[in-house]
């Protein structure tokens, strides 16, 4: 795709232009994730070839982040921070769907399971963490007035430990979604579509973004890849406030990302 790089003398022209890159940039950051959902829409649920549905994805999932460090669209160190945020995931994934849990389950037989989940399910969170990676490279992403590292960190582990706790002690994610809110209320991300620098808080881009997410969890659902105990009889739509609970994960994945090198030297903490 080649979209022209002077900028029009019209605003209405220079919008499109801007809305243009961004676009294609967003596709471009959505690589792993769109790549990921094609072949969730592609793979027959039955397998083929005698390969079980979730061993494939597993494969294709592999060959996907393979290629992206080949060709240098994430380097080690970023593959680092993927292979993090498939652990964190992948150990929820085992704590949610336990025996005791049971908050949702994955019905298809397969060989790459491992305390009853599938290891491809890791790589539906290491997702977020390479759209996060990769659009900070494609919008030169910067991000004003960020909070203390230490704060941002201890913000993310209490939000990640809320999602085990809750079932225990009660649910406070929404005591840390304010806490969350008040800690970055000043926090500004600037990104570059085009030729000019855009700001936006960042605690709007965590929703935006946790929203695609939920969007995508329907259709994962939908295509059977995993169920909530409501969708076992007939599919029905994630509930809202897992929209939530994803903007809160997102906010888990930027804290980690903003510990890389190169990214943190784009990240400003007020003295």
């Amino acid at each position: 795709m080649r979209i022209v790089a002077a900028a029009p003398s019209q605003p209405s022209a220079r919008w499109l232009v801007e809305f243009a890159h961004f676009t294609w940039k967003e596709a471009q950051a959505c690589i792993f994730a769109g790549l990921f959902f094609a072949a969730v829409l592609l793979v027959p649920r039955g397998g083929w070839l005698a390969v079980p549905r979730y061993d494939l994805l597993l494969l294709i999932a592999l060959g996907i982040q393979i290629w992206l460090v080949r060709t240098g669209r994430e380097t080690m160190d970023e593959l680092k921070a993927i292979c993090l945020f498939h652990l964190l995931g992948f150990a929820l994934e085992v704590f949610k769907t336990s025996s005791g849990i049971r908050s949702w389950s994955y019905p298809d037989p397969a060989y790459s399971k491992l305390f009853g989940v599938p290891l491809f399910s890791g790589f539906m969170y290491a997702a977020v963490g390479s759209y996060i990676i990769q659009a900070w490279r494609l919008f030169d992403l910067r991000v004003e007035h960020h909070p203390p590292y230490w704060m941002a960190g201890l913000i993310a582990t209490a939000i990640y430990l809320n999602f085990f706790t809750h079932h225990f002690i009660g649910d406070y994610r929404w005591y840390l979604g304010a806490a969350a809110l008040g800690l970055y209320a000043r926090a500004r991300v600037v990104f570059r579509p085009h030729l000019q620098d855009r700001r936006m808080p960042l605690p709007l881009a965590m929703v935006l973004i946790g929203f695609f997410i939920w969007l995508a969890e329907n259709i994962g659902t939908f295509f059977g890849l995993w169920a909530y105990p409501h969708q076992l009889g007939a599919w029905a739509a994630v509930h809202v406030t897992k929209w939530n609970a994803w903007s809160l994960l997102v906010l888990m994945s930027f804290t980690i990302i903003t510990n890389l090198k190169h990214v943190k030297a784009t990240v400003q903490v007020p003295a």
